[in-house]
């Protein structure tokens, strides 16, 4: 058995994408995941699978497409990998609620540090499946916009940490 971390794109963010912790918990054991557990209200799940990532998140995605009624994006990495996330962070000294890593099906685009636009002071890295962002002066304010994103899902480093103990227990 694999332990998997998924993220699920715009569920429970700016009043879209509504979807109650505990139907998220009694979708993934109906399709045969194990071990379910939730984090925060926003679409984080760690589960156990014998299959593989790729399996993982298109079994998820279109249980979630058939609940939803349209496309619902999954991201989906196992415990190395996230704590791989947080040992290269390249802001690790700065406040975890102001460090968000956007993780992303593939590497990010070469020019996604040359096409963010409406950069205020917000510092932007490359990793390997993911954008880091750190807002100095907080998001409340931001207008940051990096195109490479658009499909990736965004989640602080307070809950990257979270899910990495999570998983590992």
């Amino acid at each position: 058995m694999n332990t998997y971390i998924a993220l699920l794109r715009a569920v429970n963010v700016g009043g879209t994408g509504k979807l109650p912790m505990a139907e998220l918990r009694a979708m993934c054991e109906a399709i045969g995941f194990e071990d379910v557990r939730t984090y925060i209200a926003s679409g984080n799940v760690v589960l156990r699978s014998a299959r593989s990532e790729k399996q993982v998140k298109a079994l998820l995605e279109k249980e979630l497409a058939r609940y939803a009624g349209k496309p619902v994006g999954v991201l989906v990495r196992t415990p190395e990998e996230m704590a791989a996330v947080l040992a290269a962070n390249p802001f690790a000294d700065a406040a975890p609620n102001r460090n968000v890593v956007v993780f992303l099906d593939a590497a990010p685009a070469s020019d996604a540090l040359a096409t963010a636009s409406h950069r205020n002071g917000e510092e932007i890295a490359l990793g390997r499946r993911e954008i880091h962002i750190h807002y100095g002066d907080g998001m409340a304010d931001s207008k940051l916009r990096i195109p490479a994103a658009k499909h990736g899902t965004a989640r602080n480093v307070n809950t990257v940490a979270k899910l990495v103990e999570m998983a590992l227990e």
